[in-house]
């Protein structure tokens, strides 16, 4: 399958993550965009729309899980994959129970990012 063309959508809280995660996208030649916060990605898909998400569970004040649930609440599909660095089986099964493609814990692996990517664009096509 080809994702070069595929947009990336990454939602961290740490300027540090969302950069070093945007450089790996790029150097597998995918489009990232990066955000800060879900409020700023949710105001991004008023206008645009990624191939795939990349979303950090634990931000300020807008949490991945509310970001999820907005994702829902608007019927907005996209698949997501869940980036965590506080994890529990209480997020793992919530965020499973969201619909999410991957869970994956922090810091995380690039390949199995890629991979995970990989087959998250290939369930949009």
């Amino acid at each position: 399958m080809n994702t070069d063309k595929a947009v990336i959508a990454v939602i961290d809280d740490e300027e540090s993550v969302c950069k070093g995660l945007e450089r790996l996208l790029r150097s597998a030649g995918l489009t990232a965009k990066t955000f800060l916060s879900g409020a700023d990605f949710l105001r991004f898909l008023e206008t645009g729309r990624p191939d795939c998400v990349v979303l950090d569970l634990n931000m300020m004040p807008m949490n991945g899980f509310a970001v999820l649930e907005q994702l829902a609440l608007n019927r907005t599909k996209l698949p997501v994959i869940v980036i965590t660095g506080n994890d529990s089986e209480e997020a793992y099964e919530l965020a499973m129970n969201n619909g999410i493609v991957a869970y994956l814990r922090k810091p995380v692996d690039g390949q199995v990012l890629l991979d995970a990517i990989d087959d998250a664009v290939g369930r949009r096509t």
